[in-house]
C-alpha cells in the first residue's frame, strides 16, 4: 500500500471518527520502555495529558529504576508487572522491546488483549513480525511501525518527545488492518509530530536493507579492509578523514544490533548485497578497460542524485550535527571554544583538529548531540567573529 494513494486520509467520516476516538482517554500500553519507548510516551503525553499510559515491567523483584523515573515524571501512569494487569485494559499497545523479544510477547498478548485493542511495534525490520502476526490470527489487530529516528544513546532516561518531531514513521499495515485502525495510527504520528507513510511490509524491508543495512555492512568491511592492509604502519589510521570518515562513520554503530538487523532481514539483505557487488565489478571492468565515460558518468549520476535527496526530514540515517570552523594556531584556542561553549550551556558530543583537510573547510570539528545545540553555537560563534563551516 503506497502512501501516496492514501485517499481514506481525507474522508471526512474516517476522520471524524479518528479524531473522536484520539481526543477520548485512551488506555495506552507499552513492552519496552527505553529511547524509543519513553519519547512516544512523552509525544502521547504532549497529544493529550488525560491519555493513561502502562508500561510492562519484567523485573520480578523490584521495578526498574527508569521506569520508576518515568512515573515520578507523570509520564507514566502505572506500572505493571504482568500481562494480565493493566494491559487488557489498553486501546493501543507499543511493543518497543528487541525484535525477536516482541515477537515472543505478541504470542503471550493474544489471549489478553480485547478485541478493539490496536498492537504496533517499533522495529526496524518488518516482515518476521508480520509473519507472526499472521500465524497467530492477529493481523485484524497488528499494523507494524517504525519511527525512523534514534540516539546513540539509551533508556528513558535519554528519551525526548522532540525525538519524533519531523521523523519519517512508517506504518505497515496487514490485509486484515481496518481503514479505521490504520486512519486513526496515521493520525496519532501527525499528532506526535512524525510525518507518516504507510508502506507494505516487505517494501519496508527491501528499502531498509538498501538505503541503511547495506551501508553499514560496506562501511564496516570498508574499516576492516582498511584494519587488514595497515596492520604494520598504522599509516592510514594516521591519514584517514574527510571522506574516508564520512562513508564510514556509522561502521560505529552497535555490534549486536546489527548482528541481529542483519539475521533478521538476510533475504533482503543478501538481494542488494548481490546487487551491489555488481555494480562494483563494473568499475572493475571500468577501471580494466580505462573507460573514462563510464567513470565519469557514475560519479555524476551519483553526485545528482545525492543531491536531491531531502534534508528537511530525519530520515533513516543518523543525522550527524556537526560544523567545521577556522582557529588561530596558538596556545589555549580550542579550549577557549570549548569554554564559551560551555558558559553558554551548549553541549557538544565531540572536538578535535582536521589534519587530512583533502574534503573539509575548517581545522576544528564540533559535533553536538543536537540540531538546537549546533544552532545556537553557530550563533554565538559567528557573533564572536568566527568563520563556521556548515555542511
Amino acid at each position: 500500500m503506497e502512501d501516496q494513494d492514501n485517499d481514506f486520509l481525507s474522508d471526512p467520516g474516517i476522520e471524524k471518527a479518528a479524531r473522536i476516538r484520539l481526543n477520548s482517554s485512551l488506555k495506552i500500553g507499552f513492552i519496552g520502555f527505553g529511547l524509543i519507548g519513553g519519547s512516544i510516551a512523552k509525544a502521547l503525553k504532549k497529544v493529550n495529558p488525560a491519555y493513561t499510559i502502562y508500561a510492562y515491567d519484567y523485573h520480578k523483584d523490584s521495578p526498574g529504576r527508569e521506569l520508576i523515573a518515568a512515573r515520578s515524571d507523570g509520564i507514566l501512569d502505572e506500572i505493571v508487572t504482568s500481562l494480565q494487569e493493566g494491559i487488557p485494559e489498553c486501546d493501543i499497545l507499543f511493543l518497543c522491546a528487541p525484535v525477536m523479544s516482541n515477537i515472543e510477547y505478541l504470542a503471550q498478548l493474544k489471549s489478553v488483549i480485547k478485541g478493539s485493542c490496536i498492537i504496533t511495534d517499533v522495529g526496524s525490520v518488518k516482515g518476521n513480525i508480520h509473519d507472526a502476526a499472521s500465524a497467530l490470527g492477529l493481523e485484524d489487530v497488528f499494523i507494524g511501525g517504525h519511527p525512523m529516528t534514534g540516539s546513540e544513546k539509551t533508556g528513558y532516561l535519554n528519551s525526548n518527545s522532540l525525538m519524533l518531531e519531523n521523523a519519517y514513521y512508517i506504518l505497515t499495515p496487514t490485509s486484515g488492518t481496518s481503514v479505521e485502525s490504520l486512519s486513526f495510527m496515521c493520525l496519532l504520528v501527525k499528532r506526535m509530530g512524525s510525518i507518516p507513510i504507510i508502506l507494505d511490509y516487505n517494501e519496508h524491508d527491501k528499502i531498509t536493507a538498501a538505503i541503511s543495512h547495506l551501508p553499514h555492512i560496506i562501511a564496516a568491511q570498508l574499516v576492516n579492509l582498511i584494519r587488514e592492509n595497515d596492520k604494520d604502519s598504522d599509516r592510514m589510521k594516521t591519514l584517514a578523514a574527510g571522506g574516508f570518515k564520512d562513508i564510514t562513520r556509522i561502521a560505529s554503530s552497535s555490534p549486536v544490533m546489527w548482528q541481529n538487523i542483519c539475521l533478521t532481514n538476510a533475504q533482503a539483505i543478501r538481494s542488494e548485497l548481490e546487487s551491489y557487488i555488481s555494480y562494483l565489478r563494473n568499475v572493475s571492468d571500468a577501471l580494466l578497460n580505462m573507460d573514462g565515460e563510464y567513470l565519469y558518468n557514475i560519479f555524476n549520476t551519483a553526485g545528482e542524485y545525492r543531491s536531491s535527496i531531502p534534508s528537511k526530514a530525519i530520515g533513516l540515517m543518523k543525522k550527524i550535527f556537526e560544523i567545521y570552523m577556522d582557529i588561530a594556531d596558538e596556545t589555549g584556542a580550542i579550549a577557549s571554544i570549548a569554554s564559551l561553549l560551555a558558559r553558554e550551556g551548549i553541549s557538544i558530543k565531540n572536538i578535535g583538529i582536521i589534519h587530512n583537510r583533502e574534503f573539509e573547510e575548517g581545522v576544528l570539528r564540533i559535533e553536538f548531540y543536537e540540531e538546537k545545540a549546533m544552532s545556537n553555537a553557530v550563533s554565538l560563534l559567528k557573533g564572536r567573529g568566527y568563520r563556521i563551516y556548515e555542511r
